[in-house]
């Protein structure tokens, strides 16, 4: 349980907001690349900490981030000219290059030195793997870019999956890392006798309820949840939660998955779920154990789920399952137990569960329990690094060691009498060495 202010301190990120401070010290996933395919192609509206801004990808093939409203009379630059490595105000014929410098003024007199003194906000980019990724902080030279393994391979080896969730990124967040909810809210048709003995989904289906071991990293947090496998191992199902808002799933066998995803703030009340994951894995040759429902191949998600992208600030990657049409609940086969909650899709099913909290949850009213060990660990880690960077400006973990997001995460059988974080220490580390720096 947090209090009032606990709450607001947590889920707040616009500018000038402890927490939004917090995120500006790392890069953030912006924008997909093929949302601005075309150099001089149309503009991208992207909103990112509660700040408006505009995309698009210059002359040269770069990417600018610049703020939406012309510093001049306040126009929106959605509607300016992409040309010539630079976007053009259409009120004034005003021009701002990729780091917001303005370039030009021919609204002016040519003996006028004004264009010098006027400049837009703009943030750096960098593009790597199929991800546009931005730079707010304060830093002149910003930090590296995190080695996530997934997005270091080559592009056409991952799928990278977008969703808007109408809610607060933290919500979204927990929803992710909640390892228990899998057995109910995914799994919870599933009956013992239908699964195969000696898999994942048979130890979850045998005992839903694990314990769980959570430990503080240089990263993060993590933790294990446990269940009995054999009569001498454990099922360990072992995730990652790494700053400011990535996740590591325990999706697959230990070692073999190479994903992530990130809960990135558009503002307040509305995020944008990214899912990086190598799309290669071929579940024939996984160990018979990871088969099944936890061996799936990631794959892209199909376009016929999406409504068409508008332009608007909310417009892009929203499902049709959406809480206005109830995800398509079908309550016909939640009665049948042909699905446990009736809604179809395995993220339909989280989004109802979190955005149905509200925007932003009270997180007064609840109660908390064993198995909420990691939600209750990662929320004191969170604001504890924004309070130690606000009073002391201490830097939070992460921002200047990319080799800390070397991570994997996922599930494994080990024996009862071993220490789980040292027995999976190399499976947990297995970082490609020829990805692409």
């Amino acid at each position: 349980m947090l209090s009032k202010a606990e709450n607001e301190y947590l889920c707040r990120v616009g500018p000038g907001t402890p927490m939004g401070n917090l995120m500006r010290q790392y890069w953030l996933p912006a924008i997909r690349s093929d949302e601005v395919a075309e150099p001089d192609g149309a503009p991208l509206r992207v909103r990112l900490l509660g700040e408006d801004l505009i995309g698009f990808r210059a002359s040269d093939g770069r990417v600018g981030l610049i703020q939406n409203n012309c510093p001049h009379r306040g126009a929106s630059l959605f509607f300016g000219r992409n040309e010539e490595a630079g976007l053009r105000c259409v009120y004034h014929g005003w021009k701002f290059d990729l780091d917001g410098r303005c370039v030009d003024m021919p609204n002016e007199p040519a003996e006028s030195d004004f264009k010098h003194k006027v400049r837009a906000t703009a943030y750096p980019t960098r593009e790597r793997g199929g991800v546009i990724w931005a730079y707010m902080g304060p830093r002149t030279e910003p930090p590296p870019l995190p080695d996530f393994e997934a997005n270091l391979l080559p592009q056409d080896d991952t799928v990278v999956s977008i969703l808007h969730r109408p809610c607060n990124w933290m919500q979204g967040w927990e929803g992710e890392m909640d390892t228990v909810h899998q057995a109910f809210l995914h799994a919870g048709a599933t009956r013992l006798e239908n699964t195969r003995p000696g898999t994942f989904d048979y130890f979850i289906a045998r005992t839903p309820a694990p314990r769980f071991a959570v430990i503080d990293t240089p990263y993060g947090t993590s933790y294990g949840a446990y269940r009995p496998a054999t009569d001498d191992t454990y099922y360990w199902r072992i995730a990652h939660m790494l700053f400011p808002f990535y996740a590591m799933i325990p999706a697959g066998m230990m070692g073999q998955q190479t994903r992530f995803a990130a809960y990135v703030p558009m503002d307040d009340e509305h995020t944008l779920h990214w899912e990086i994951t190598r799309g290669l894995i071929d579940p024939e040759k996984l160990p018979v154990e990871a088969r099944g429902s936890e061996g799936r191949r990631p794959s892209p998600r199909a376009e016929s789920e999406y409504r068409p992208n508008t332009t608007d600030w909310y417009g892009r990657f929203n499902l049709h399952q959406s809480m206005a049409n109830d995800y398509f609940i079908d309550r016909e086969a939640q009665r049948a137990m042909r699905s446990y909650t009736g809604i179809p899709g395995i993220r339909q099913q989280d989004m109802a569960v979190t955005e149905s909290m509200g925007p932003i949850f009270d997180r007064e009213s609840e109660h908390l329990g064993t198995t909420d060990a990691l939600i209750i660990r990662t929320r004191r880690r969170m604001i504890a690094a924004a309070r130690a960077l606000e009073q002391q400006g201490v830097v939070p973990p992460g921002v200047d060691n990319p080799e800390l997001y070397r991570q994997r995460s996922g599930g494994v059988l080990l024996p009862r009498d071993v220490n789980w974080w040292d027995a999976t220490a190399d499976r947990r580390s297995e970082f490609s060495a020829t990805v692409a720096r």
